[in-house]
C-alpha cells in the first residue's frame, strides 16, 4: 500500500513540474533582443558561420572524378560455383528400358526375372530375332537418314523449278498487258533476254 502511494505522489509532482515549464516557455510570450542573443551564444553552431559557407563556391567541382576508373571490382562465382557442381554429376544414363523407368520397376516388382523368365523385356523373342531386330534398327538409323534426306531434297528442288517456272509466267502475263509490251519497263527488258 505505502508503494503506491509513493508512485501517486511522483506523478503529481511530475505533473506540475511539467506544467511550470510549459508555462514559462510560452510561444506567445515576446522575447526581448537580449535573450535572443543569449540563445544564439548558447548553440553550438553559428549561423553567420553557416551563411558564409553557403555564400562560397566550392573548391572542387564535383563532376572533377567523373572520368576515373574504378578502384574496386565485383565479381559473381555462384555460376562458377553451380557449374563446378554440375560438373561432378554424372548424368549419362542410358536408354530407357520398354514402358519407361516407372514401368520397367514395376514390371520387375510384379514378375522378378528368378521366378517368371519369361515376362522380361524381349522375353519373347529369340537369338536369331534379337539380332534381326538390331540389324533393322541400325539400318534405320543409318540409311534410313539418307534415303529420307534424298527424297526431301528432290522434292525441294522440284518446288523450287515450279515457283521459278510460275514467276517466269506471272512476269510475262504482266509486260503482255503492259503499253507497248512493257518496252520501257525494265522487268520486262530483263523477262526477254531469259
Amino acid at each position: 500500500m505505502p508503494l503506491i502511494i509513493l508512485v501517486i505522489a511522483a506523478l503529481l509532482l511530475a505533473g506540475t513540474a511539467s506544467a511550470q515549464q510549459a508555462e514559462t516557455s510560452s510561444p506567445g510570450a515576446a522575447k526581448s533582443p537580449g535573450e535572443d542573443s543569449e540563445s544564439a551564444a548558447n548553440l553550438p553552431v553559428s549561423l553567420d558561420r553557416i551563411r558564409e559557407g553557403l555564400a562560397k563556391a566550392p573548391a572542387k567541382s564535383l563532376l572533377q572524378n567523373v572520368d576515373r576508373k574504378p578502384d574496386f571490382r565485383q565479381e559473381i562465382q555462384i555460376q562458377r560455383k553451380i557449374d563446378e557442381l554440375l560438373s561432378t554429376l554424372d548424368l549419362k544414363t542410358g536408354p530407357a528400358p520398354p514402358g519407361g523407368l516407372y514401368g520397367y520397376e514395376q514390371q520387375q516388382r510384379l514378375w522378378n526375372s528368378v521366378d517368371h523368365p519369361l515376362m522380361q523385356p524381349y522375353a519373347a523373342f529369340g537369338g536369331g530375332e534379337l539380332i534381326t531386330l538390331a540389324i533393322e534398327s541400325l539400318a534405320m538409323k543409318y540409311l534410313g537418314g539418307r534415303a529420307l534426306n534424298a527424297v526431301t531434297d528432290a522434292q525441294r528442288a522440284r518446288a523450287e523449278e515450279a515457283a521459278r517456272a510460275e514467276v517466269s509466267r506471272a512476269i510475262v502475263e504482266y509486260c503482255a498487258a503492259q503499253p507497248g509490251g512493257g518496252a520501257n519497263v525494265r522487268l520486262c527488258e530483263t523477262a526477254s533476254l531469259r
